[in-house]
């Protein structure tokens, strides 16, 4: 059995309660919750169990040539190979302590990895985040995963879960990018309201500063929601950007899973200490 929602030990444990309780860090600030993002293969993963880093971030897919006998694999589109499979990540985290996010790109690879997740469960007796972009986002052109089917086949495997549900977003260089519209933050409260799972939702750091009204509204609708705020590889937006945000929101409710040199450059100007 599972311990009960949001208990120690529990997929839905408030990420600040349990790294609080572990010693890994010393305040409730989500700021302080260090990231490895798209540990998927296996030199990745290896660098990221070794790294300092809290949560590790890792994106499943199901290889659509047939490959691997139909068993999903750890790869971020457009790759649709990997030298790893979620059976053997799963079987390399399973002797960490450390925080656990995945990122499904299409509805195909959910099913068949929820069950292999359910053949380790009794060894992960620690946060694990389930994740997709469910709903259509800022200059968004990827393909959703469709909300209710994705949230109805995690919530029946794994009703004490972290939900991670996102929009699909872009962000265009020397144009002026909308943000997170009232629609988008509204459809998203329609999706969750019922849930009564902690929900965090993904935001793109490049998008945020013109999004804060809309954002601040969604997290007042319920304590269980939070912001994990990430980045595009390519984007470009000021470290004052994050500062904005973390003015304005409560500091257990937003994660900052961003690159480097943003991260210790907000880090500092933050006077957010990290514990390696």
């Amino acid at each position: 059995m599972t311990a009960p929602a949001g208990r120690p030990g529990s997929w839905s444990e408030n990420i600040l309660e349990y790294f609080l309780r572990n010693g890994q860090i010393s305040t409730s600030d989500g700021a302080a919750v260090t990231w490895y993002h798209a540990a998927n293969r296996k030199a990745q993963l290896e660098e990221a169990l070794a790294s300092a880093a809290h949560m590790i971030e890792a994106d499943v897919i199901l290889p659509s040539d047939g490959s691997e006998h139909g068993q999903p694999v750890m790869a971020h589109p457009p790759e649709v190979h990997s030298d790893n499979t979620l059976e053997e990540w799963l079987a390399a985290v399973a002797g960490t302590s450390k925080g656990l996010k995945l990122d499904f790109k299409s509805l195909a690879a959910v099913q068949p990895s929820l069950l292999l997740l359910d053949s380790v469960r009794t060894h992960l007796a620690r946060p694990v985040w389930i994740n997709a972009d469910i709903l259509p986002g800022p200059n968004g052109s990827s393909q959703v995963v469709a909300a209710e089917p994705f949230i109805n086949t995690v919530t029946s495997f794994f009703p004490d879960v972290t939900l991670s549900l996102g929009w699909t977003t872009g962000w265009q260089p020397e144009k002026v990018n909308e943000g997170y519209s009232w629609a988008m933050v509204r459809e998203m409260e329609c999706v969750c309201s019922g849930l009564h799972q902690p929900v965090t939702f993904p935001v793109r750091a490049a998008l945020l500063r013109q999004s804060c009204p809309q954002l601040l509204w969604l997290l007042q609708k319920s304590s269980r929601y939070s912001l994990t705020v990430w980045t595009g590889k390519n984007d470009h937006y000021p470290t004052e950007d994050l500062l904005y945000i973390r003015d304005r929101f409560d500091k257990k409710q937003v994660f900052y899973d961003i690159l480097e040199p943003q991260d210790s450059e907000f880090k500092q100007a933050a006077g957010v200490r990290v514990h390696h």
